[in-house]
């Protein structure tokens, strides 16, 4: 059995988070370091290879996965096979931890879009450490809050704009949480297709395609495979925020 590292109040508020903030940056980034090796010190080191599912929906486990390297998706497929992206997920986030508290099964599944190395927790381990830190235990309660307040953000912004705004400020999202700097612009560095992006803004691949035919048209972007470098930065953020740009056929 691993042993856990003690708990030292004196370090519990080395790196402290403005109350009733969500951390930025993922679930684990606001913990102290000596809370986060209490965390990590109570599971194990995996690594899985970009595609690889993390685990599926419906799944009746219980473990916890705490990204230390790389990015992942999470998704979840209706009755009727539709599929959304809910979200994209990457170091100090924390998944499957709907299930480690309530022992139900997945709602969603996670696949790793690059090359994923995590730490592992069984549900019981986690629950030792929420015990054990309460530091830990009120990050993890800042999280869900922060995934709750994006999940109702997504439900107002779906009833209020066309697919191809939605698009439009997804790129932006990514532009600004994923974008590298390249000679030709802005490179969104997650390899996401035409599917995921429809999936993510609850649209179809056409409306997909059509979108960003008309943001090359006006050379605010280019796309490769699985690639989109984002050549106007500025302009896509007036347009994120401007109304739709009616890319859709009535």
């Amino acid at each position: 059995m691993t042993p856990r590292p003690r708990r030292d109040d004196s370090s519990a508020t080395t790196h402290p988070v403005p109350t009733g903030q969500a951390p930025a940056g993922g679930f684990a980034t606001s913990l102290s370091p000596a809370a986060r090796a209490a965390l990590t010190g109570a599971g194990t080191r995996q690594r899985y290879p970009a595609g690889t599912p993390l685990f599926h929906q419906g799944d009746p486990s219980r473990h916890v996965v705490l990204i230390e390297k790389g990015w992942v998706k999470v998704t979840s497929t209706s009755r009727r096979g539709w599929e959304a992206l809910l979200a994209i997920r990457g170091p100090g986030d924390i998944l499957g931890e709907l299930s480690a508290v309530d022992g139900r099964p997945r709602l969603a599944t996670v696949t790793g879009l690059s090359p994923v190395e995590a730490t592992v927790l069984t549900a019981e381990r986690l629950h030792i450490c929420l015990t054990e830190w309460p530091e830990i235990a009120l990050s993890l309660l800042r999280h869900l809050a922060a995934s709750l307040r994006e999940a109702d953000g997504r439900r107002v912004e779906y009833g209020s704009s066309n697919g191809d705004n939605r698009l439009v400020v997804l790129l932006v999202e990514l532009l600004n949480k994923h974008g590298v700097a390249t000679p030709e612009g802005i490179l969104l560095d997650l390899p996401l297709s035409q599917q995921d992006l429809a999936a993510a803004v609850g649209t179809s691949r056409e409306v997909v395609a059509r979108t960003l035919r008309v943001l090359r048209d006006r050379r605010i972007v280019l796309t490769r495979r699985l690639r989109i470098v984002v050549v106007e930065p500025e302009l896509l953020r007036s347009l994120a925020g401007s109304v739709s740009m009616s890319t859709q056929r009535p």
